[in-house]
C-alpha cells in the first residue's frame, strides 16, 4: 500500500555531483554518478545504493534488479505492486499477456481506484502538503493546491458530472489548458470510473471535433479561456464549432480561467457555480485493474488518430515507479515537468506518477520565451524546482540566446536534468548540461511513447558511479527487453549493431490497444515482428551495450544501399555552433534512390555569412558520418513547421522538397500554418538559384 512504503524506498538511489571529463570519441563527454554528495538524506540511506522496490526484493543491486525483472516479472511487479498501490481488493493473477495477439493484462482479479491513490493515500497522512504549483502565464501570479484542497475539487467535479448523468465507462474529452481544475478533471472521472480523453487545448475545432467522434464522447469538459503568451485564446468557441458535429455529447461543462463572459448554449453548464453547491466528498468506484483508465490519441498528421489506450493498475504503477527512479524524485521534492496536459508526457508525469509519490508538481501554462527567454530558469529560482523535465526542441530554441538569460537566476535547486519527446542532439545537451545544470546535474535523456505509459530507457537508474553519456538513452527500465532485429524478422545479437528496435515481453504501462480497433492496434505494434513489440524507432546498440535511439523507421534513407537515420544527420549538423536546428529528409533520386534534403535554421549572427556556414556543413556530415552521407541539398529557413507539442512535421517538409505542395493534407495541428508559405517561398528562391547555376 502506497502508505506502507519505506522511507528508504523513498529516499534510495541517492545521486549527487556529477563530474565532467571530455573524450575524442563520438560522444563529447561522459557523466559519472557520485555517492559523495547526500543532500538532505539521513545517513542511514546513504548507504541505501541500491533500489528498495519492496521488502520482498530489498537489498539487491540494480543489476539484479533488472536481471530479475525481466527473468521473473511476476515475482518483480508482483511484490511491489502489493506495497506500493492501495487495493481495494489485492489481485489474484500477476500477469495474463500474448504479445502475438496483443493481448495484455496485468493484477488481474485485483480492484483499485487510482484517485484514491493519489490524492486520499496522502491526505490521511500529510493533507497540507502542496500537490500543485499552477505556474500561470504571468511571472510570479503563481497558486498552490494542497493535497486536501485538490481532493475536495475532485469530489466537488466528480458529483458534478454524476449529477449529469456520467456513467462509469462512459468517456468524457477534456479540452482545458494547463491547471489545477483540469487535472481535478481528470482525477474526477478516474474516481467515478469514467474514461478520460484529453484533447491538447491548442487543437483545432476539427481536431476536436474528430477525436470526440471516435471516442463517442457524451459529455465535455472545458474552459471560457486559455491564457498562454501573454493571449488569450477563446476555447469555448472552438469546441461550440466541435460539438455542432458531434451528437453524441450531451453536456458542455465550462470552468472559468478568465473573467471575460463567454456566450452560452442549451448544452453548456457553469461547470464553477455547480461545482459549488455539490458535497466535498465523493465515494470511489472500485475499478478492475483492466478498465480503462483514460485513453489519448496520437497526433494523427497521418491517416485517422489512434486513440490509445491505457488501464488502470498496470499504467499507475508504472508511471509511479518511472517518475522516481529516472528522475531521482525523493519526498519534499518540487518536480517541474514543463510539457502540456494534453500529451502522454503530461499525463504520466505531471499528474499521475508524481501524484501517486505524494510529489509536488508544477503545471507550467506559459511559454519558454514569455516574457523573455529566461522564463524557465526564472521559474525555476522562484518555485526551487528540483527536476525540471523539457522538450529538446525548447532547449534548443532557448540556447540561441545569450547566456545570460539562463546564469542570472538561481538554479541550485535542481539536482536532476531531462529531456522528453525526440532524441537531444549533442549541442543541445551539453548547453542543458553546462549551462543549465552548471555542469553538476544528471541529464536523462528519456526515451519512450504514448504507447509505453512510462519511461522505458534513460539513463538512469543505474548502479552508484555508472556513467552517461550525451544525447544517449543508454539503460533499459525495469522490466523492459529490448531487442534489435533486422529486416528479415532475425534478432540481431551482440553490440555495435543497429536495427528496429523492438521490446520482447509486456510491462504493466503498456497502452492494451486502440480503441474500437483492436486489429489496427496489433497490425502497427505487434504484427511487424512476430512476439515483438515494434516501437516504430531505430536504434544503435553500442560497443558497452547501450541503446542510441536513430529516429523513425520511416525516417531511414536508404542512399544507394547505404541504410541511414535522418537523426544521426541532424545530430552531426546540429554540431555547428551557428545551427540551432535542423530537419533531414529524403527525397528520391534517379541514382542513388534517395538522398538527404537538410533544412536548416541559423543563429541571427550567422544569416549573412550562409554559403560559409552550408559549407562547414558538408563538411561536419562528411566527417562525422561519410561522405555518402551528406545532404544533396541544404535549404536555410527561418523557422520549422511544427505541432503545439514542438514535434516537426516532417511530412511537410517532404511536400516542398519534393514540389508536392497542392495537397498538404490537415495542418491544423501546426503551431502556425503560415510557416508552411515561408518555406515553400523560400525552396521556390533555391531552385531558381540553382536553375540559374
Amino acid at each position: 500500500m502506497a502508505g506502507r512504503v519505506s522511507i528508504r524506498l523513498l529516499n534510495s538511489l541517492v545521486r549527487g555531483n556529477v563530474i565532467f571529463r571530455n573524450k575524442k570519441c563520438l560522444r563529447k563527454g561522459v557523466v559519472l554518478i557520485s555517492r559523495c554528495h547526500a543532500r538532505s538524506l539521513s545517513s542511514s540511506s546513504i548507504s541505501a545504493t541500491q533500489p528498495d522496490l519492496s521488502s520482498h526484493l530489498a537489498g539487491k543491486t540494480y543489476a539484479d534488479l533488472y536481471e530479475l525483472s525481466v527473468r521473473d516479472p511476476e515475482t518483480f511487479w508482483g511484490s511491489i505492486a502489493k506495497e506500493r498501490l492501495a487495493w481495494t481488493k489485492l489481485f489474484d493473477q500477476v500477469t495474463d499477456c500474448d504479445l502475438s495477439s496483443g493481448e495484455i493484462n496485468w493484477f488481474l482479479g485485483g480492484q483499485l481506484n487510482v484517485s484514491v491513490n493519489c490524492l486520499d493515500v496522502h491526505v490521511a497522512k500529510d493533507p497540507d502538503r502542496v500537490a500543485l504549483i499552477w505556474e500561470k502565464d504571468e511571472p510570479g501570479t503563481e497558486e498552490r493546491i494542497t493535497y486536501r484542497e485538490l481532493l475536495e475539487m475532485t469530489c466537488r467535479l466528480a458529483n458534478t458530472l454524476k449529477s449529469y448523468g456520467v456513467q462509469k465507462g462512459e468517456r468524457v474529452a477534456i479540452y482545458m489548458p494547463v491547471s489545477p481544475m483540469a487535472v481535478a478533471a481528470m482525477m474526477a472521472c478516474a474516481r467515478i470510473g469514467a474514461v478520460h480523453n484529453v484533447v491538447f487545448a491548442g487543437f483545432s475545432s476539427e481536431a476536436l471535433a474528430c477525436r470526440i467522434q471516435d471516442a463517442q464522447c457524451k459529455f465535455v469538459i472545458t474552459c471560457n479561456h486559455g491564457v498562454r503568451g501573454g493571449r488569450i485564446f477563446d476555447l469555448k468557441s472552438m469546441v461550440d464549432r466541435a460539438v455542432k458535429s458531434c451528437p453524441s455529447v450531451r453536456h458542455v461543462f465550462v470552468a472559468k480561467r478568465t473573467n471575460n463572459s463567454v456566450p452560452m448554449g442549451k448544452l453548456d453548464i457553469s461547470l464553477d457555480e455547480v461545482m459549488v453547491g455539490q458535497s466535498p466528498v465523493c465515494a470511489p468506484e472500485p475499478m478492475d485493474s483492466e478498465e480503462m483508465l483514460f485513453m489519448l490519441y496520437t497526433s494523427g498528421s497521418t491517416g485517422k488518430p489512434k486513440g490509445i489506450v491505457h488501464t488502470q493498475a498496470g499504467y499507475l504503477l508504472y508511471a509511479s515507479l518511472t517518475h522516481q527512479y529516472v528522475f531521482d524524485y525523493t519526498p519534499g521534492d518540487v518536480f517541474g515537468c514543463v510539457a502540456d496536459i494534453g500529451w502522454i508526457t503530461g499525463h504520466s508525469y505531471v499528474v499521475y506518477g508524481p501524484l501517486c509519490n505524494g510529489a509536488t508538481s508544477v503545471l507550467f501554462e506559459s511559454t519558454p520565451v514569455y516574457p523573455n527567454p529566461g522564463r524557465y530558469w526564472e521559474t525555476v529560482q522562484r518555485l526551487r524546482i528540483n527536476q525540471f523535465y523539457g522538450a529538446p526542441t525548447a532547449i534548443r530554441l532557448l540556447l540561441k540566446d545569450e547566456e545570460n538569460w539562463v546564469k542570472k537566476y538561481d538554479r541550485s535547486s535542481l539536482k536532476t536534468l531531462a529531456s522528453v519527446g525526440e532524441p537531444i542532439n549533442h549541442e543541445a545537451w551539453e548547453w542543458f548540461h553546462n549551462v543549465v545544470g552548471d555542469g553538476r546535474c544528471p541529464l536523462v535523456d528519456t526515451w519512450w511513447q504514448t504507447e509505453t505509459g512510462g519511461v522505458c530507457i534513460a539513463p538512469l537508474p543505474a548502479e552508484p558511479g555508472a556513467e552517461i553519456l550525451p544525447a544517449m538513452a543508454m539503460r533499459p527500465f525495469f522490466g523492459i527487453q529490448p531487442a534489435l532485429l533486422g529486416e528479415k524478422g532475425q534478432i540481431i545479437m551482440g553490440n555495435d549493431v543497429s536495427g528496429a528496435l523492438c521490446i520482447s515481453q509486456p510491462w504493466p504501462g503498456m497502452a492494451r490497444t486502440i480503441f474500437g480497433d483492436h486489429q489496427r492496434f496489433v497490425d502497427a505494434y505487434f504484427k511487424p515482428y512476430h512476439g515483438q513489440y515494434f516501437t516504430g524507432d531505430g536504434a544503435y546498440r553500442t560497443e558497452d551495450g547501450y541503446y542510441q535511439i536513430t529516429g523513425r523507421m520511416d525516417d531511414v534513407i536508404n542512399i544507394s544501399g547505404h541504410r541511414l537515420g535522418t537523426a544521426e544527420i541532424e545530430d552531426a549538423l546540429n554540431e555547428h555552433s551557428d545551427v540551432p536546428e535542423t530537419a533531414v529528409i529524403g527525397i528520391p533520386h534517379e541514382i542513388k534512390g534517395e538522398v538527404p534534403f537538410a533544412f536548416v535554421v541559423l543563429k541571427e549572427s550567422a544569416t549573412e555569412n550562409q554559403r560559409a556556414v552550408v559549407e562547414d556543413l558538408r563538411h561536419l556530415v562528411a566527417t562525422k558520418i561519410a561522405k555518402y552521407a551528406v545532404p544533396d541539398h541544404f535549404l536555410v529557413v527561418k523557422r520549422l513547421p511544427k505541432t503545439r507539442s514542438g514535434k516537426i512535421m516532417r511530412r511537410i517538409l517532404r511536400k516542398v522538397a519534393t514540389q508536392d505542395t497542392s495537397n498538404l493534407g490537415d495542418v491544423s495541428t501546426l503551431d502556425d500554418p503560415s510557416v508552411v508559405s515561408e518555406i515553400t517561398e523560400a525552396h521556390k528562391r533555391y531552385r531558381s538559384h540553382a536553375a540559374k547555376k
